[in-house]
């Protein structure tokens, strides 16, 4: 008669499942509150390794899937794309692919104002980029007026930094990119003139810009160039 060999349920253990397994198969054994504990970190740093893998998926899906935003707002002469335009163009791929995005906002005594944007994934993995300006007090704004415009242009931008994304001119006949500085090389500028300081009229005068998104593309490194050498200088 041939035996058969019965495997319970609970001995198969694949990858996936072992810091799990292991957990389960020690209560099941009344082990100690010492091992219990190193059993608990093990799962602690498999279940947040496995959240981080799956926050990169998701953020290369969503990436993929979103094109240029388009710039649907004028500012100055200048074409910008609204943060409300924006957020309408991606919420779907977000949503789709388990993500979702929040803000926090700082400010400080000397009235420095800090935004910090999170984008966190479904399972539980997080990260966040943070970016400071002044209070805009251009026009004729009142002081809470100033404070929001510049909480809204930093929400708009950390959300653009930490997503990847991207924003265009559009024609009627598709998508014409315009010649200034990508979003990143624009923010990447702005917090090293923030840092540094100095005449910011004077500052873009020398590439003929009315603000930092105005930034010809083809003079984006000489300033990055110029702002890291006043802050070595320091």
């Amino acid at each position: 008669m041939t035996k058969v060999t019965t495997i319970e349920p609970k001995a198969i253990v694949t990858q996936a499942s072992l810091p799990d397994t292991l957990l389960q198969l020690a209560l099941d054994q009344g082990a100690d509150l010492d091992r219990l504990e190193k059993l608990m970190g093990l799962k602690e740093r498999n279940d947040a390794n496995e959240a981080r893998k799956a926050y990169i998926n998701a953020m290369t899906t969503f990436r993929s899937s979103v094109g240029n935003i388009t710039k649907d707002k004028t500012a100055h002469n200048n074409k910008y794309a609204s943060l409300a335009h924006t957020l309408d163009s991606i919420k779907n791929q977000l949503s789709e692919n388990g993500l979702s995005h929040t803000w926090k906002t700082e400010q400080t005594e000397n009235q420095l104002i800090t935004v910090t944007c999170c984008v966190t994934h479904q399972m539980g993995h997080q990260e966040c980029t943070s970016m400071s300006a002044n209070p805009d007090t251009s026009g004729s704004k009142n002081s809470i007026q100033a404070i929001g415009s510049t909480v809204t242009y930093l929400q708009r931008y950390t959300l653009f930094a930490i997503l990847g994304l991207a924003s265009t001119d559009q024609d009627n006949d598709g998508g014409i990119p315009d010649s200034y500085v990508n979003e990143a090389d624009a923010i990447n500028i702005q917090a090293l003139f923030e840092e540094v300081g100095g005449d910011k009229d004077k500052f873009l005068a020398n590439f003929k810009a009315e603000s930092f998104e105005t930034i010809p593309a083809k003079q984006a490194k000489r300033a990055i160039s110029m702002l890291e050498k006043k802050r070595a200088n320091q």
